[in-house]
C-alpha cells in the first residue's frame, strides 16, 4: 500500500503540472482524491509535523499567488497557466493535510 500513496503523490504532482495547459472540470476532484490517498498512505506518525508545516508553506504560497494582483505582473500565458497548476496543487495539499492533521488530532486525544 505505500508504494499505491508514493504513486498516488507522483501522479498527483504530474497532473497539476499537466492540468495548466488544458480545462478539465474533473481535474480538481481527481486531485482531491489522490491527496485523500496520499494522506492516508504516505505520511507516517513522525513525518506529521513536517509535513503539516509544509503542507501550510504550500497552502498560503498557493493562496498569495493565486491572487490576481501578483499572476498579473507575470505574463498573461504563464500567469494562466500558473494559476491553473496552483488551484489542482492547492487542492491536493488540501486535501492530503486535512487527513492528516484529523489523525494527529486523534492520536492526541488518545494520548491522554
Amino acid at each position: 500500500m505505500v508504494n499505491v500513496g508514493k504513486w498516488a503523490f507522483i501522479i498527483g504532482i504530474i497532473i497539476a503540472v499537466i492540468s495548466g495547459f488544458w480545462t478539465v472540470p474533473a481535474v480538481t476532484l481527481v486531485m482531491v482524491i489522490l491527496g485523500l490517498l496520499v494522506g492516508f498512505l504516505n505520511v507516517t506518525g513522525e513525518e506529521t509535523q513536517i509535513y503539516l508545516v509544509a503542507s501550510v508553506a504550500l497552502m498560503i504560497i498557493g493562496a498569495t499567488l493565486l491572487n490576481q494582483t501578483v499572476l498579473s505582473t507575470l505574463t498573461s500565458v504563464l500567469g494562466d497557466w500558473l494559476q491553473s497548476v496552483l488551484t489542482n496543487f492547492v487542492a491536493f495539499v488540501t486535501a492530503s493535510a486535512l487527513v492528516v492533521a484529523l489523525r494527529a488530532i486523534i492520536v492526541l486525544g488518545q494520548s491522554e
